[in-house]
């Protein structure tokens, strides 16, 4: 319980955006090994998605997305990435005034995942529904 507490604090609401350029300037860095670029492209496109894992008109679970889910996809990627080049990644994110770009291609992502999801769903249904008459 004491670890996950200090992951939380490590990624806090407060220092949140530095994480996500950090995360941004790790993903376009050469020395970043592929499965990290991955892990933090998928954490970067979630955060700055407009659908939301759990939406956030459902009361105080609708922000638990940005409370728990991303602190615990930058503490991931944090975890994955040799400690020098993540370290390096905060410092550039931290010294500039960067701010992180509009990541339009990571919202369409997450919208077309969603559109597949329920068209997956519907086509299910629809073929259930088909057997049984």
């Amino acid at each position: 319980m004491k670890r996950i507490g200090r992951l939380l604090r490590t990624a806090n609401a407060a220092r949140l955006g530095t994480y996500l350029l950090a995360l941004w300037k790790l993903f376009q860095h050469a020395e970043t090994p592929r499965a990290v670029k991955w892990v933090a492209v998928a954490v970067l496109a979630y955060a700055v998605s407009p659908i939301d894992l759990i939406p956030d008109f459902i009361p105080v679970l609708g922000m638990l997305d940005d409370i728990v889910l991303v602190p615990l996809g930058i503490a991931l990627v944090m975890r994955l990435t040799p400690p020098a080049l993540w370290q390096a990644r905060l410092a550039e994110a931290e010294a500039g005034a960067d701010k992180l770009p509009r990541l339009l291609w990571g919202a369409v992502a997450v919208v077309a995942i969603w559109v597949l999801a329920v068209g997956g769903f519907l086509a299910g249904l629809v073929w259930a529904m088909k057997d049984s008459l």
